[in-house]
């Protein structure tokens, strides 16, 4: 089991968060479901996933996801994934 807090922040705020649970085991080959999964419990654009985003969430455990890497206007100043240690 796994958990990720997502956090919508604007102007250094958070404004909208939720924490996503599987009950699976992690694997990164999945990221971008656990991202489209949280983005649509956001009910929020899902952004673009690149290569650079799952090494800093490998490396950091945590990912921000800003106005450039989404195909569509944002009203928020970044989407931030961290993940939960149990």
């Amino acid at each position: 089991m796994f958990k990720i807090w997502a956090k919508v922040i604007t102007d250094g705020k958070i404004v909208r968060q939720t924490v996503y649970e599987n009950p699976g085991r992690f694997s990164y080959s999945g990221f971008f479901t656990y991202l489209a999964d949280i983005c649509e419990e956001l009910d929020i654009a899902t952004p673009v996933l690149l290569k650079s985003h799952i090494f800093s969430y490998a490396k950091f455990n945590t990912v921000s996801f800003i106005p450039r890497d989404f195909t569509e206007p944002v009203s928020y100043d970044k989407l931030v994934l961290e993940n939960v240690v149990i």
